[in-house]
């Protein structure tokens, strides 16, 4: 058995498995061995290629040109430099990321309208203009691990954070914590079915004592009353508490009025509660300290900052029957030519479908069939942490109904003189109203939906900020795509090599905006060119 073999008969045998079968046969004999990686399309079961995989192969790592430093180009270069290919980026803007930006004080954006922002965050403030979280089940967190990049607790959920609702059929324009509406949607929801069941409206489904057992969960989920009150909710103190309990005879003062059924109904605000529940928002989630960026600086500096070439606008992708090469306009604006064995289009694909290319017609209608999501945000420095002093948050996000759809709340820098919270996270027809609008009156905007939620403080203690709005955003042009079907021929036709030229990104993966589909497609798209070398 190959298990019982000794390194000199390995490698014998594999010498004359490659005289008879060629560097295919050779490479699959050496997978079962294990000696280099066999396919496999789990994530979880992702090997990086490495050096030794091309070991009695005579062959070595190829030439790869990747157009696009955002996370999938940054992690396509740095997994093929594990086994010694010459991997070269070619990235549009002056930094490595992509949407992964971490705006600070000096930060300059010129968008696409030609209207220009440099931000004047203090020292210590930033905002995280593109991704912000991280799911404890992404790939992304293996990679912090892997390139020692130091991580926090982002505070996704938080039960002092607000709902806002100002266009619902009840309850409108009243802030309400978070903790008070899932304590009166539980209870009046466990009051309803824990009065049916009793009355006898569950019994084709449920025996005597499957009964019992769920009038008990539900007294004890929403917090009622006994079955000689009628299963009522009436208001505990997980609304929250008007006046806290404190010493001697203090015992404290619960919220109140509790609204009725029909209102809690009507303001919508239980609708609100699936957000926690998605399996990629769920608690415990993360975030690198300091900055999202510190995820592509650390890719950059592993892959090699000299392997990077910066302010390299492609103009033009050919295959070629050896390899392909790049046509593109460097910082200087001259323009140059670079040939490789392979090339990585790890740009957005509506920016892709502008390329000139010999891809043919298919990629670019392909390239095209991605539909572009317009997403803004806006980062609203403050000389106090007035959230954490006054109204007690600590980070977490405040969901509304107005064309702010979000607030979020700095989960970093608790307790410390300044702030930097995220005025507005919006999408679609919000984001392109407010991306319209220079970047005072966008700010302006946003504020005055914030004073209905937080005050005046919400104006008067303002200091610094700065919006993006991805869509106008050059080189990016949206916060992610979409697609119309990922089952159709056009996906199909991209996750595939069109002759020399391969695609990567997370649009091409089925978890789209966030940083572990950039990844993932990265790896696939890594695996498949490195099978190529080695069968060739």
């Amino acid at each position: 058995m190959a298990a019982e073999q000794s390194p000199a008969s390995r490698r014998n045998f594999l010498r004359s498995v490659g005289v008879a079968g060629g560097a295919g046969v050779l490479y699959s004999a050496m997978g079962a061995l294990g000696l280099a990686p066999v396919p496999d399309v789990r994530a979880d079961e992702y090997r990086a290629p490495q050096r030794s995989d091309f070991t009695l192969t005579g062959r070595g790592g190829k030439k790869v040109l990747v157009l696009g430093g955002g996370i999938a180009g940054l992690a396509t270069a740095y997994e093929l430099g594990k086994a010694g290919y010459d991997c070269r980026i070619l990235e549009a803007k002056n930094r490595p990321g992509g949407r992964n930006w971490t705006v600070r004080g000096g930060t300059t954006l010129t968008d696409l309208d030609g209207r220009t922002q440099t931000a004047s965050f203090t020292k210590g403030q930033y905002m995280n203009a593109g991704p912000a979280r991280l799911p404890q089940s992404h790939v992304t967190l293996e990679y912090c691990r892997e390139l020692g990049v130091e991580l926090e607790v982002f505070t996704n959920q938080n039960a002092n954070a607000y709902i806002y609702h100002e266009n619902s059929a009840a309850l409108t324009g009243k802030p309400m914590r978070w903790r008070t509406a899932k304590a009166d949607v539980y209870g009046y929801v466990s009051e309803l079915l824990a009065k049916a069941t009793d009355q006898g409206a569950l019994d084709a489904r449920l025996t005597t004592q499957d009964k019992e057992r769920l009038i008990a969960f539900l007294q004890s989920f929403g917090a009622l009353k006994g079955k000689a009150d009628g299963y009522a909710y009436t208001g505990t103190d997980r609304r929250g508490y008007l006046v806290e309990p404190g010493a001697a005879f203090e015992n404290g003062t619960v919220l109140s009025p509790v609204p009725t059924l029909s209102d809690v109904i009507a303001s919508g605000v239980g609708q609100r509660f699936a957000f926690e529940l998605g399996y990629d928002q769920a608690m415990l989630m993360f975030q690198p300290v300091g900055g999202m960026d510190a995820i592509p600086y650390a890719l950059a500096e592993a892959i090699g900052r000299h392997r990077i070439t910066y302010g390299a606008k492609a103009l033009e992708v050919k295959n070629l029957p050896d390899g392909a090469e790049v046509t593109y306009e460097d910082v200087g604006g001259r323009t140059r030519t670079q040939r490789a064995d392979f090339v990585v289009a790890a740009m957005p694909p509506m920016v892709m479908a502008r390329l000139k290319h010999n891809l043919g017609t298919g990629i670019t209608a392909a390239l095209k069939y991605a539909v572009a999501t317009p997403v803004g945000k806006v980062g609203l420095e403050y000389r106090s942490r007035w959230w954490e002093t006054d109204e007690h948050i600590y980070g977490g996000i405040t969901p509304t109904d107005t064309d702010l759809a979000t607030i979020w709340y700095p989960s970093y820098g608790y307790q410390g003189r300044r702030g930097t919270l995220i005025g507005y996270y919006n999408f679609g027809a919000n984001a392109l109203a407010y991306s319209d609008l220079p970047h005072a009156q966008r700010v302006a905007r946003a504020v005055s939906r914030g004073v209905k939620i937080h005050g005046e403080k919400y104006r008067t203690e303002l200091d610094h900020s700065f919006s993006v709005a991805w869509h106008r955003t050059p080189h990016i042009e949206a916060g992610w795509v979409g697609w119309p079907s990922q089952t159709g021929p056009e996906y199909t036709l991209l996750n595939q090599p069109a002759g020399h030229v391969y695609f990567a990104g997370d649009w091409l993966s089925h978890v789209i905006a966030w940083q572990h589909g950039a990844f993932s497609s990265a790896r696939k798209v890594v695996t498949d060119i490195h099978e190529r070398v080695m069968a060739a």
